[in-house]
């Protein structure tokens, strides 16, 4: 989009990501942000863009996620830096999430980081 933040104003949301899908598998120009396993059962109909996390761009693939490659969400550490750590129940839910969060990630079918990720977050996070 060219700056941090910037996002055009027309735009659907919804908290359905088959409906995320469906809106950018049918138009061209579309974007829309899901999780991966919706792009992998998708894959015919919609296509998965390269993230530069400072890097350059890496492909979202299992290979990729599963090495830490491919980060397009912040980690913990963000949160601690805007001060939402400091909120015991943002504190306990991160927490929580580094310490079963492959578990989790997979029992819904997503790909989950190696072990050394979880605990890293969890570090840089100060928790």
């Amino acid at each position: 989009m060219g700056e941090v933040q910037a996002s055009r104003a027309d735009y659907t949301a919804s908290e359905d990501d088959n409906v995320l899908v469906q809106g950018v598998g049918g138009d061209g120009g579309a974007l829309g942000y899901f999780g991966f396993a919706y792009y992998v059962e998708n894959a015919s109909r919609v296509k998965a863009v390269a993230i530069d996390s400072g890097n350059g761009c890496v492909e979202p693939t299992v290979g990729n996620i599963e090495a830490g490659e491919y980060t397009p969400l912040p980690p913990a550490v963000h949160l601690r830096e805007q001060g939402l750590l400091a909120k015991p129940e943002v504190a306990a839910f991160i927490r929580f999430y580094m310490e079963h969060g492959a578990e989790l990630t997979e029992a819904v079918g997503y790909v989950a980081s190696d072990a050394s990720i979880y605990a890293e977050n969890l570090a840089a996070a100060g928790l």
